[in-house]
């Protein structure tokens, strides 16, 4: 069973112990191959996979005139990716500038602390503590003094360069999904908290749930074919993102998505919503009539796409 601890209950781990190290926003092919050994090391050992992040992303810490507006995955996503690959924990760091002003032999003398750890793995030219004074030397150091494998993983290239976060917000920002999910490996999701609309749907026959992204990236607005996650099974829906226009326009902007064979109260639950094609931009009708008939096009459009 997938587990989500603090930094502090490494102790409490009795279990051969691998772990990935990073920030990881977006759980990118590059983290992937991060992830993937700590995995292996976890499965030869007969103990536990995890991944050991930082929350919040320390750039919106140290620097946050710097950080990006918009993240890959908000921790709670973070958490559902992992268990999808087939990490057994995830270890949450709390970023604060305290914690920012830990040395690197801090920070390891930390993670001493897990009894039976196994091996670390990070990217190559990853580096942590105060001043970025650790990096792969000072952690093959601390491997052979303690006995604990050491694994620096080369970055994974796409068109012929590094792939990073910040390249996949842009291609996302452009509408880009097909570059996105190179990088990936996956279809781009977005996770958020099902809030009470106004219930225009319902009363136009064709209720939505209204997310509100916890603050990731959101592609272009227009309305899409997707797929939503609830209760464990991928559902095929349409959504629209933007600001509504036709009934005046919301300061938002909102994502509301249709389930196209399952009905039910989803406020305040959590949802899943992968983006599967671009169906057309968002527009402003004239009147509900009109809108209420192009939602419907909107939902063949979809579910020919998605269920043949």
């Amino acid at each position: 069973m997938f587990q989500r601890l603090a930094f502090s209950d490494l102790a409490t781990i009795q279990q051969p112990l691998s772990l990935a190290l990073g920030v990881f926003d977006g759980l990118h092919l590059g983290h992937q191959a991060v992830m993937a050994r700590a995995v292996e090391r976890a499965r030869e050992a007969g103990g536990l996979a995890g991944v050991l992040t930082f929350e919040p992303h320390p750039i919106q810490v140290l620097a946050p005139e710097r950080a990006p507006r918009r993240l890959l995955a908000s921790l709670e996503h973070k958490e559902r990716l992992l268990e999808d690959l087939g990490l057994d924990l995830l270890l949450v760091v709390e970023f604060t500038r305290e914690f920012a002003s830990w040395s690197a032999g801090e920070f390891l003398a930390e993670l001493r602390r897990a009894e039976r750890l196994h091996s670390l793995a990070m990217g190559r030219d990853w580096c942590f503590g105060k001043n970025r004074g650790g990096n792969v030397e000072l952690l093959e150091k601390f491997g052979q003094e303690n006995g604990v494998a050491i694994d620096a993983v080369s970055a994974v290239m796409v068109a012929g360069e590094r792939i990073s976060s910040t390249r996949i917000r842009q291609a996302l920002r452009d509408g880009n999904l097909a570059a996105a999910e190179e990088m990936l490996g996956r279809l781009y999701s977005v996770m958020g908290t099902v809030s009470e609309g106004k219930k225009l749907g319902r009363e136009l026959g064709f209720p939505t749930a209204n997310l509100v992204p916890q603050s990731e990236q959101l592609p272009p607005d227009g309305v899409w074919a997707v797929e939503a996650r609830w209760d464990g099974a991928w559902h095929p829906a349409v959504a629209n993102l933007g600001r509504r226009p036709t009934v005046g326009g919301d300061e938002d902007r909102m994502l509301e998505v249709h389930l196209l064979s399952w009905q039910g109260d989803l406020y305040g639950k959590e949802l899943e919503v992968r983006f599967r094609q671009f169906l057309r931009g968002e527009k402003k009708f004239d009147g509900l009539e009109a809108l209420k008939e192009q939602i419907g096009r909107d939902v063949e459009s979809a579910r020919k796409l998605l269920v043949g």
